[in-house]
């Protein structure tokens, strides 16, 4: 049953074109004032084993367009994409007409992007279905797919009209998707709200309960982290007085990112995103800017959570050259130098660019021991 309906919290992204992240109980009948007026015709994008759940009431000023997609990571494909394309150029869609996003953060990413290319940008609003998608996916105008050379590669800036994040829906996500979630959440408090950190902390059991309001404090705290970066860095060009801007939201991702190529994607993204953290947390401490209480706190709050802090048996046989042969066309990169998000301190991220190859197979044999090089 849902919790009583009160007010949303709403979060303004102060981006270039500022909308609202609203967190709550009860939400999709929020969907038309995001949508805006004008709009007649909607393109639901959402994979099929979870179906969109968008109550009649709230779709019956809308012709409808369907458009399942697979589930996970399967969607970010460009035959995908292609197929979306051509179902929107079928119904004649125009550039009156919006994108609706359903599901979690796979999805979100590539209804993105359909928005963003069809028409060079419609509408969009995201209904993200998980917690990692409410945090991080669904927020921000970021939109992608992959390719055979690694994760979301190929993408664009499109800012939705506005997210809901209902957190009702919550309550059905599989108990490893919850947790995956969390390693997005963790990482926020590492990178700027330590009280993430000390919320998880005071009670594991509560931050791993959907209907508990830890939970709700949790995904609000974390889109505040990410509404306030991108607020100051939509394009991911710099922060400012120092800050790594855009790019700090990437901390423990391109480690991560290797991860998910390397076992095909069958670890999930925070689960990835967490050993990513543990990582570049010894890689840190190696070169000596990071406290090494801070480091080893990587692991305890990681771990009190369910999350990884050891290799899993999907990298079995995997070593370290691999994971640094995809490495070194992350994102982050700028020619042939790595780029590595860290901390100097809790809430003080920072770039380590170019570090050398001797102290990141350190940093990999101190976070992983016995792993193979």
């Amino acid at each position: 049953m849902s919790a009583p309906t009160v007010d949303p919290t709403t979060i303004r992204v102060r981006s270039g074109a500022p909308y609202d992240v609203l967190v709550g109980h009860d939400l999709t009948d929020r969907l038309p004032a995001l949508l805006g007026d004008g709009v007649r015709r909607v393109a639901v994008v959402h994979a099929p084993g979870a179906p969109f759940a968008l109550p009649d009431e709230v779709l019956a000023g809308y012709e409808v367009l369907d458009l399942p997609v697979p589930d996970g990571e399967a969607a970010k494909a460009a035959s995908v994409l292609v197929e979306c394309w051509e179902r929107l150029g079928e119904a004649g869609f125009t550039r009156s007409d919006a994108v609706v996003a359903v599901g979690g953060g796979a999805t979100t990413d590539l209804g993105g992007f359909v928005a963003a290319t069809w028409l060079r940008g419609v509408r969009v609003v995201h209904v993200p279905t998980s917690l990692l998608a409410m945090v991080d996916a669904a927020v921000g105008g970021k939109t992608g797919i992959d390719t055979g050379a690694g994760k979301n590669l190929v993408g664009a800036f499109h800012e939705p009209a506005g997210v809901l994040c209902d957190l009702d829906r919550l309550t059905t996500l599989p108990a490893a998707e919850l947790v995956s979630g969390l390693g997005e959440v963790l990482k926020c408090g590492f990178i700027a709200d330590p009280e993430i950190l000390a919320l998880v902390e005071a009670d594991p059991a509560r931050a791993l309960d959907p209907t508990s309001p830890v939970v709700a404090e949790l995904v609000e705290r974390a889109v505040q982290v990410k509404a306030d970066v991108v607020a100051g860095d939509l394009r991911e060009t710099g922060g400012i007085g120092g800050h790594p801007g855009r790019e700090a939201l990437n901390y423990g991702h391109t480690l991560a990112h290797a991860i998910e190529k390397v076992t095909g994607y069958t670890v999930r993204h925070g689960e990835a995103v967490a050993l990513g953290m543990v990582f570049v947390a010894e890689l840190a401490r190696l070169d000596g800017r990071l406290d090494p209480a801070v480091a080893d706190r990587h692991r305890s709050v990681l771990s009190s959570v369910g999350l990884p802090v050891a290799l899993p048996p999907a990298l079995d046989g995997v070593g370290f050259d691999d994971l640094l042969a995809v490495m070194r066309v992350d994102k982050k990169t700028r020619g042939a130098t790595l780029r590595f998000l860290v901390l100097d301190d809790l809430a003080a991220p920072t770039v380590l660019a170019g570090p050398s190859d001797e102290l990141l197979r350190a940093a990999y044999a101190a976070a992983f021991p016995g792993a193979p090089s």
